[in-house]
């Protein structure tokens, strides 16, 4: 996982704060702001603890519809157990009942008319997770909502995304225009080419730009509470990421890996 730091004075958004910021600081190759060696009100604590960890999964990052049908199964007994943080991904009374905290899986008619709509292809991982399910109740605490086929958009076209490009245009030139060779790293450029697939205090953006030769597409965690805009390989890592990032309960034995 690459980390952009992009550090700005902070910007008022429904009585929290948003900001993107310019680089402070570089640790092992990844950047990092001031705040983030010392730690944060997140309670990730120093660099050493932002690593992509499995605790409470025994399962990979997921691809096909069928791996990740079991790979969600396994995530809502987890958040089902979690009665401690029934608002971080615990779902609806209903969905706990019944063990699932997805929807109905899309069909491939729906992910194609989403396809043709917004012009694109989606990757293998994200395509596989929306015909396991068409969205999804939130992941980690900071995702409220993985949104359905019906309601995907670029970031550009919606209301968060236009106030995060107009702050990220306000504060980004007063550092200056970035190196010509990480110019595809700046945020407005990440913003304006992404498509927004999740919500909530943080965004879930998967960028076109430049494909992996497996199709993947890079993902994005934008936190503009935190000022940080996080790389991750795919969609499946940053799911899986956020998904062990907010877990509190471990895996029960039948569960674990031998």
């Amino acid at each position: 996982m690459a980390k952009l730091v992009l550090r700005t004075p902070r910007v008022a958004r429904e009585g929290n704060v948003a900001w993107i910021s310019c680089q402070v600081g570089s640790v092992g190759g990844t950047l990092v702001s001031a705040a983030k060696l010392a730690g944060d009100s997140r309670g990730k604590g120093s660099l050493n603890n932002l690593h992509e960890g499995r605790r409470g999964s025994s399962s990979a990052p997921p691809k096909t519809a069928r791996e990740w049908r079991d790979y969600l199964r396994e995530y809502s007994e987890l958040c089902v157990r979690s009665d401690d943080e029934p608002g971080h991904g615990g779902g609806t009374a209903e969905q706990r009942a019944a063990g699932w905290l997805g929807c109905e899986p899309a069909t491939e008619a729906a992910v194609a008319a989403a396809e043709h709509r917004l012009a694109v292809r989606f990757p293998t991982s994200y395509r596989g997770f929306l015909l396991a399910s068409n969205g999804w109740t939130g992941v980690g605490g900071w995702i409220e909502e993985l949104y359905s086929c019906a309601r995907l958009a670029w970031f550009r076209d919606t209301a968060e995304g236009g106030i995060s490009i107009d702050v990220a245009g306000d504060f980004f030139g007063e550092w200056g225009a970035p190196p010509e060779d990480d110019s595809a790293r700046n945020p407005v450029t990440i913003f304006e080419r992404s498509l927004l697939v999740a919500g909530g205090q943080d965004y879930w953006l998967l960028d076109p730009a430049e494909p992996a030769a497996d199709g993947e597409w890079i993902a994005w965690r934008y936190e503009p509470d935190q000022g940080e805009v996080s790389q991750f390989a795919n969609f499946a890592e940053l799911f899986h990421f956020c998904r062990n990032e907010g877990n509190t309960v471990a895996p029960s034995p039948a569960t674990e890996s031998d």
